[in-house]
């Protein structure tokens, strides 16, 4: 798989996120879209990655350009989610237009480096974050310090400046 981080999109957010922005992600998706982005990655957690991917494919049924790949961390990471969270996550991989396999089994620290892959890989990140510690508040942590954009649709969370312009 090769990725052109200029036109690339990814996803992270808090599992408990349960739809409560949904047409802001879908306007933010479309708005992401004409402005050139057309590959969207998911980390395929329970919760706001994989209503992110469900809207990513929405948004493709309207923009056949559009790609959804999804960023498992290692095989088997449904194992463990309720039957609906796995039954939706399974939809979700069959529909995606790439799968990337990041280890070949689960290791400590192997969700770090699915969200490091998820940031070195895009341009922007959005972000259902509400300032809490966590994974979330890693990945945008991250985001932030390689100046990507930060879209943050969490009503009360921290809304970030926009990258630093460069000429290059």
């Amino acid at each position: 798989m090769i990725l052109n981080p200029r036109t690339c999109v990814a996803f992270t957010g808090h599992r408990t996120y349960r739809g409560e922005t949904g047409d802001a992600l879908s306007r933010t998706l479309e708005e992401l879209c004409a402005r050139g982005f057309r590959t969207f990655l998911s980390g395929m957690a329970v919760g706001f990655d994989l209503a992110a991917a469900e809207a990513v494919l929405a948004l493709r049924e309207r923009c056949p350009e559009v790609r959804l790949v999804a960023a498992v961390p290692f095989p088997g990471q449904a194992r463990h989610f309720p039957h609906k969270e796995r039954a939706r996550y399974e939809r979700v991989l069959a529909a995606a237009d790439e799968t990337e396999v990041l280890a070949p089994a689960y290791h400590r620290g192997c969700y770090a480096v699915r969200n490091d892959f998820l940031v070195d890989h895009a341009r922007v990140l959005v972000a259902w974050y509400d300032g809490s510690p966590g994974g979330t508040r890693y990945t945008v942590g991250r985001a932030l310090t390689r100046d990507r954009e930060v879209v943050n649709l969490h009503p009360q969370g921290p809304v970030f400046p926009p990258p630093t312009p460069t000429l290059f």
